[in-house]
């Protein structure tokens, strides 16, 4: 009897706690940068945070209440998607770019593939508007929730207050997003002392530091910088990438360098989706570069690997994949923010 009075009192402190001091903080490990987003502005708060991952997998955000954010931002993909090179919307309209993953986007100051948006506060106004994606309005789509029962409850929960606004969807949103933090892969367990990479692993890491680490740079695997990695124009979808948004010729084909972890599973890849294997990028790099004047200046030349070179810097990449990220419940539809 005594051992059950224990557990509940266990239970109901930490139900308390929860309830009434809710703000968490992220977790990253000591050698991430310091994030760039500002968290003074939007303190995450378990509460919100739940209300952003119903958000998050609910179809009401879009017109028709067929299409939600996790449509083509799947938790088993790295929050990107597999099923097709380009994005699919409402009435099976097809989108004109390849999904990114979403994580360590506190670390990110600008987003979408042209960088069109820099502030996720108000990133996800642009899939919900966009009309070859979920094609609905935020006035409409306040209309429906405030017209919920169940969300009122839900943003009461998370706001203090019950009306629903375009600002409070926004930013439960980004809180959600927030939490999507991927530093568990083999790479991060060597880098904590955990583990320790094979021959064949270390030789392709010094090759990925040699050759790619300028552009991908560790430990995010990015630089966050837009670049032209000398890909054939996709005359199908003429696409300007960065020079679209800045009208600047210099900027013309640049798109944003994307992280290359968890990179088995964010295929098909490139910002159209060209490229469903990891070895068919790698040739691009040895191979298959288009040479312009706006291509980056480490691409000027193409970078010199052999069979063996390939076969292990491959091995180094696969270090990158987070699959404890990927099976996290709590970023999951089904899963527990406890």
């Amino acid at each position: 009897m005594k051992i059950k009075s224990v557990i509940f009192l266990i239970v109901l402190t930490t139900y308390l706690f929860a309830f009434v001091m809710p703000e968490f903080n992220i977790h990253y490990p000591s050698y991430f940068p310091a994030p760039s987003y500002d968290f003074k502005k939007n303190p995450l708060n378990r509460r919100t945070v739940e209300l952003g991952r119903v958000l998050f997998y609910d179809p009401i955000l879009s017109a028709d209440s067929t299409i939600s954010c996790a449509s083509c931002h799947s938790p088993y993909n790295a929050f990107a998607h597999s099923d097709h090179e380009l994005s699919h919307g409402i009435n099976d309209q097809i989108g004109t770019r390849n999904a990114p993953p979403l994580f360590n986007l506190a670390w990110q100051q600008q987003f979408m593939w042209d960088g069109a948006i820099d502030q996720l506060d108000k990133q996800a106004i642009f899939p919900i508007t966009h009309p070859k994606e979920m094609g609905e309005t935020m006035e409409s789509l306040v209309k429906k929730m405030n017209a919920s029962a169940a969300y009122k409850k839900l943003f009461n929960r998370a706001f203090n207050d019950s009306i629903v606004t375009d600002v409070k969807i926004l930013k439960a949103l980004a809180q959600f997003q927030l939490t999507l933090v991927s530093s568990n892969s083999r790479y991060d367990k060597v880098k904590k002392g955990k583990a320790s990479f094979n021959s064949q692993e270390t030789n392709g890491y010094k090759l990925f530091l040699k050759n790619c680490n300028v552009c991908h740079t560790e430990p995010m695997f990015t630089n966050y910088a837009f670049a032209s990695n000398g890909l054939p124009i996709n005359n199908a979808l003429n696409d300007f990438g960065r020079g679209g948004v800045t009208h600047q010729s210099a900027d013309s084909f640049l798109f944003k360098v994307p992280s290359l972890r968890n990179l088995s599973f964010t295929y098909p890849y490139m910002h159209d989706g060209r490229f469903n294997k990891i070895q068919s990028v790698i040739n691009h790099y040895t191979t298959g570069i288009h040479p312009s004047k706006n291509v980056s200046a480490p691409l000027q030349q193409p970078i010199q690997l052999t069979s063996n070179d390939k076969v292990d810097l491959l091995a180094f990449l696969l270090t990158l994949n987070d699959t404890a990220f990927l099976f996290d419940r709590k970023f999951q539809f089904e899963g527990s923010m406890k």
